[in-house]
Order: C-alpha cells, then sequence, then structure tokens
C-alpha cells in the first residue's frame, strides 16, 4: 500500500477546509471565538458558614462538599460569616458544652475558609449569582435560634436582610441538612426539605424538624439523600429558586451525603444561568 502523508502534510492539505468551517461557525472571524468565550462568566457565589463543628458550627463535610462541587462547577466562591460569640461552645470530644469557652462565629468560620472569610455585613446581592448555607447545629445556634425556641425562633439580622435580598433579586438559594429552617422562617410559603417526616428506626433522627418547618408556614417536601433516587432529590423550588437537600439530617454514608449535596450544588449554579 502507498504510504500515509506525514501528519504536518496532512493538516496543510486540509487547511482550507478548516478555515472554510471555522468561517462558516464564526462569521465575525476567529476573534469571535475568543470574544465569545470573555463573555462566559463563572457564577458568582456565597457560602455563608456558621462557625467551625457540628455541634456548634458548621458541619464540615458539608462545607466542603458545597465547596468541592462548586469549584468542580466552575464558580467562583467567596465565604462568609457573622461577625457575632458562637451561642456556645461545644466540646466535640464529648457532645458536651465547654462552660469555660467563648468563641466568635466568624473567627471559627475562618478555619473551614483557610483564612479567607468576610464579615456577613459585607455579602450583597448584586456581588453575587447565588448564596449557600451549609447545615450544621450553628445554623440553629449562631444564625437562628431554632436549636432553642423552634418555631418561634429568630433568625440573625444580617442573615435574614441576605435571604430577602436574595429572594427579591431573584437569585438561587441553597440549603442543607438543618439550614433549610432559615428560609422557611424568612421567605414566606417557600418549598423546602430536611428529609423524612418520620424517624424511621432512628434512620431520620431529627425528623421531627418538618413539623417545625410547616407551623413556621413552609411547605416541607419529602425527599431522599441519596442518588439511588434520582427523582426524589434534592427539592427544588423553582418559584422561590429555593434548593434544599436533606445531607445529615439522614444517617446514612458519607458519600450519599456528599452526592445529595452536589445535586443541590448543581441545581443551584442551573438557577444562575451561568
Amino acid at each position: 500500500p502507498p504510504p500515509l502523508p506525514a501528519p504536518s502534510a496532512m493538516l496543510t492539505s486540509r487547511a482550507p477546509a478548516l478555515c472554510t468551517a471555522l468561517r462558516r461557525a464564526a462569521p465575525g472571524g476567529l476573534a469571535s471565538f475568543h470574544s465569545s468565550a470573555g463573555r462566559c462568566r463563572a457564577a458568582r457565589v456565597a457560602v455563608v458558614l456558621s462557625g467551625c463543628g457540628v455541634y456548634d458550627g458548621t458541619e464540615i463535610h458539608e462545607a466542603s462538599a458545597v465547596l468541592v462541587h462548586l469549584s468542580r462547577g466552575g464558580a467562583e466562591v467567596q465565604m462568609y460569616a457573622p461577625d457575632v460569640p458562637q451561642m456556645h461552645v461545644i466540646d466535640h470530644s464529648k457532645g458536651q458544652p465547654a462552660e469555660a469557652e467563648s468563641r466568635n462565629v466568624l473567627v471559627e468560620s475562618a478555619r473551614i475558609a483557610r483564612g479567607k472569610i468576610t464579615s456577613l455585613a459585607k455579602l450583597t446581592a448584586a456581588d453575587h449569582d447565588a448564596v449557600i448555607f451549609p447545615g450544621g447545629f450553628g445554623a440553629a445556634k449562631n444564625l437562628s435560634t431554632f436549636a432553642v425556641d423552634g418555631k418561634d425562633c429568630k433568625v440573625n439580622r444580617e442573615v435574614e436582610r441576605v435571604l430577602k435580598d436574595f429572594h427579591k433579586a431573584g437569585k438561587p438559594i441553597g440549603l442543607c441538612c438543618i439550614s433549610p429552617v432559615l428560609a422557611a422562617k424568612v421567605l414566606s410559603g417557600a418549598e423546602v426539605t430536611v428529609g423524612h417526616e418520620e424517624e424511621e428506626g432512628g434512620k431520620w433522627p431529627y425528623a421531627g424538624t418538618a413539623g417545625a418547618i410547616k407551623e413556621l408556614g413552609a411547605k416541607h417536601c419529602v425527599k431522599e439523600v441519596t442518588i439511588s433516587f434520582p427523582d426524589n432529590f434534592p427539592h427544588v423550588d423553582t418559584k422561590n429558586k429555593v434548593v434544599t437537600t436533606p445531607a445529615f439530617m439522614c444517617e446514612t454514608a458519607l458519600h450519599h451525603i456528599f452526592d445529595g449535596i452536589g445535586a443541590m450544588v448543581k441545581n443551584v449554579l442551573k438557577l444562575t444561568g451561568k
């Protein structure tokens, strides 16, 4: 058989056809490819933390999962936290309050943010395309008083402002684990999920939260945490652009939590239109 032409010769022989195809695809010339690429801006997402550690702050696995999936989705991320004292400090090795200690939510959140943390007072909807709240008891203790007051809880003033501003601007809000109670309290008629409404032998140990969400005037939707149920996780309230997933409200394997949060993040990014 005749020898194959060298790769350089093949490219040279096909150059006219390639140029013609490129001109048809980009009537404005090759420069138009670069200019259009420049117009594709990454979604700017704010992540609001509530301290560091599941029992008195942000659930670290959830925060990490949110950040990994945002990175994978190409988002630009800025982390925020309120500059306020924690409700209390929990010794995580004992699960008991450390009575002599006091800590600041912003300072503790900086541990997760690797120091790159900003006061929540500086967060504006105008500067971001979406906002996400990881879970952890900090959402119910430091971002609100839900852990103590239930349906009669109050939400931190800056947290309430952020939720209302993003909602008014039509920008998506993502929440996982216990943090959907914040949207339930602040956004009238919002649809959220914290998983199931019955404990089911301990699989859903915080199932009672669903009842409190209903008492707050929100709609609770029963959802799964795992991608084994692709049509039943997470919950997307398209009207209010609120996306929620149960995460550690369920006693399940860590990779299921990770995947569920990934689905929440993916839907939040989709709603930004970026």
